[in-house]
């Protein structure tokens, strides 16, 4: 087939190093920019055949998120704007490890297996974080696509969301929105101007928030939404790229992981912030007291300050919602009790990884789900929605009925609920703060986190640690459930689990605790544990303190 020489003429432009394995994990292809432009001219290829067997628009996002600037990155993104399927991940990680000379037989095979109709047109939407690697790799993916005949659009420098945005928008004919950045922009912040408009005696201080882009997309991308704002949030960005390295000691990654602020950025006591990471899909906010003590407010804080203000909107639009909330092992042991036991919402947990976390979300009417690393979102069922703007219309409905399902309804329009995207959180969240007059500390304050810390440990495989019940405890190796378990019972209001890492060879260890001592002292513990039971390679971990 013609098609197929082309494949074979172009592929050899994008030559595989012999003998290199990759594999697609949660967050699809990263690693070294150097090693993944033969990557992402097969990734071309899978998304053309991904869009060829789904007659839809497949995305496929060029980024490596909160990872150092000389890496980079894939993923793919399915009809709907959700992670690719797992089959279709499988597919992707047979094909960038096929030898070049296999290159063909690797595509015959996934045609085949899935039976794809050659002759179906596809399109694929490509965007691009702003990394210096990130023009000549989505070149390659661009290639990828035109060599098996299919049609693409290149939408340059966008977020994760924004392009995830994009393709549900372009698969469900512009009901979720219209297909470009500034449709994008135009739904969010309509919607956010509505929901302002609730909040009664706004100061200028309380519309001002600092926000870190990490020298990165997300802050290119809130230059450009600024002027659909109208003054109603202003924004003071720093770390907007102009000299900083993308994601160097800023972007929430290194906020959450180092519990402090980015660096050389000057912070007034009680100051709102939020940091993003590299490509805009996490976020986290954190401001410094009048003692100068950090606080961090992670996605377990941003989850239960969204699902408390949209549990009261439910129950005041006299709706009946079933409402849950979905987290990994690593939310604080202190959101799940206040959630449970204050809340009284229903509180799921599940496996690391923002796709198992978005899955368990959409069996509820309202699904509010973040990892505490500040990726998340929140998931409205198709009856929700529909409920909601009945009530909207509904002649009998009282005031108090109707003002509350208006709220809701605008609320769902500054949701992006694609994928996790801070830019459409960091909107929600300051609507809720402004709407319920609360201040950052008073959001702080609605229960306190257990002291907590996290380490890894380097081991020569991590696939010796297997695990279940949501990775919280381990089934091999043998011995070492039995000895975390013992090593909790001597501290107080203790755990800990400890899960292997998705791209590299090394055991996350996570211990909580009454004490921030008892924390530390736990999770060093049971670092050793890890080192001596589950193969440790170099020193063995050190004492923190």
């Amino acid at each position: 087939m013609a098609q197929f020489q082309e494949v074979s003429k172009q592929s050899s432009q994008h030559p595989k190093l012999a003998g290199l394995v990759l594999q697609y994990g949660t967050a699809g292809f990263r690693t070294s920019a150097k090693l993944l432009n033969h990557i992402m001219f097969r990734m071309g290829l899978l998304a053309t055949l991904r869009s060829k067997k789904t007659k839809a628009t497949i995305g496929v996002m060029v980024t490596a998120s909160h990872n150092p600037e000389e890496d980079n990155g894939v993923k793919l993104i399915d009809p709907m704007g959700e992670m690719v399927t797992p089959t279709w991940e499988g597919y992707a990680t047979q094909l960038a490890n096929a030898e070049q000379d296999d290159l063909l037989n690797a595509l015959k095979d996934i045609i085949e297996k899935e039976a794809v109709n050659m002759s179906q047109e596809a399109n694929v939407f490509v965007g691009k974080d702003t990394r210096s690697s990130s023009a000549s790799l989505s070149q390659a993916v661009l290639d990828g696509v035109s060599a098996l005949g299919g049609h693409s659009k290149d939408y340059g420098l966008v977020t994760t969301p924004q392009l995830h945005y994009m393709v549900c928008s372009q698969n469900t004919q512009g009901k979720y929105g219209e297909a470009t950045v500034d449709g994008y922009y135009r739904k969010l912040c309509q919607a956010f101007i509505q929901l302002i408009k609730n909040a009664t005696n706004c100061t200028d201080d309380q519309k001002h928030l600092c926000v870190d882009g990490a020298n990165g997309i997300g802050a290119l991308k809130v230059l450009e939404m600024e002027s659909h704002l109208k003054k109603e949030l202003q924004i003071s960005l720093f770390n907007d790229g102009s000299k900083g390295k993308l994601n160097h000691q800023c972007g929430a990654d290194f906020v959450k992981v180092q519990q402090k602020p980015p660096t050389g950025i000057k912070i007034n006591p009680g100051e709102r912030c939020c940091s993003f990471d590299g490509d805009a899909d996490r976020i986290v906010y954190y401001y410094t007291d009048s003692e100068g003590q950090f606080h961090l407010l992670d996605g377990d804080k941003i989850a239960t300050v969204i699902v408390t203000f949209l549990k009261e909107l439910i129950t005041q639009a006299g709706l009946d919602l079933k409402v849950a909330v979905v987290q990994t092992a690593y939310a604080n042991g202190s959101s799940t009790h206040y959630l449970e036991d204050t809340m009284k919402v229903i509180v799921r947990c599940t496996k690391t990884g923002v796709k198992h976390l978005h899955h368990v979300a959409q069996e509820f009417d309202v699904g509010v789900y973040f990892e505490a690393n500040g990726h998340g979102t929140t998931l409205f069922s198709k009856a929700a929605e529909e409920k909601i703007q009945q009530l909207t219309e509904d002649p009998n409905a009282n005031d108090e009925r109707k003002r509350a399902a208006l709220l809701l309804q605008n609320t769902i329009n500054v949701i992006n609920q694609t994928v996790g995207d801070a830019i459409s959180d960091m909107l929600l969240i300051e609507a809720i703060l402004a709407i319920k007059g609360m201040t950052v500390q008073q959001w702080d304050a609605i229960y306190t986190d257990l002291p907590n810390r996290q380490l890894k440990v380097k081991v020569s495989d991590r696939r010796v640690i297997d695990t279940t019940d949501a990775e919280r405890r381990t089934l091999s190796p043998a011995g070492l459930q039995e000895a975390i378990d013992s090593l909790v019972k001597k501290h107080k209001l203790a755990r800990s689990f400890v899960r292997p890492s998705g791209t590299e060879d090394v055991v996350r260890v996570y211990a909580e605790a009454d004490t921030q001592e008892s924390a530390d002292a736990l999770a060093h513990e049971v670092s050793l544990a890890v080192y001596r039971l589950a193969g440790g390679v170099g020193d063995e971990p050190k004492p923190l303190h």
